[in-house]
């Protein structure tokens, strides 16, 4: 599968600054920008999460790739994590540049990561 950049590929950057246009239409009655409030982002997340995997189970994967309204409501629940996701980053005041930077250092980690050991030594540490 090859991924390619689109018109509409936005960056971490720009999804923050959508999140936090969106937080200032509605501070007065949404949870203040700060720490302490993370964790209920970190939770509502999950529960975005919970109905993306909902329709997982109720469609399954091939509604999901072949029928244009299943795919479109499980696309916006992704989208739902996402907006959680920054506003998680945003509380806890995570720069764009921190976050890229820890995956990219956790990417390249992973790529030199043998993950079949890894699992059998789980296996055979668990008996």
């Amino acid at each position: 599968m090859e991924v390619k950049q689109t018109e509409n590929d936005i960056k971490i950057s720009e999804m923050m600054e959508m999140q936090m246009k969106l937080w200032e239409l509605n501070k007065d009655s949404w949870s203040p920008m700060e720490a302490k409030y993370g964790k209920n982002f970190l939770l509502w997340m999950i529960e975005e999460m919970g109905e993306a995997i909902s329709i997982i189970k109720k469609k399954g994967d091939d509604e999901i790739m072949n029928n244009l309204e299943v795919r479109s409501a499980f696309v916006e629940e992704m989208s739902d994590v996402l907006m959680y996701y920054n506003d998680t980053l945003l509380r806890y005041n995570i720069t764009p540049n921190e976050i890229s930077t820890a995956y990219i250092q956790k990417h390249n980690k992973n790529m030199k990561r043998n993950f079949k050991q890894e699992y059998k030594n789980i296996l055979k540490n668990n008996k």
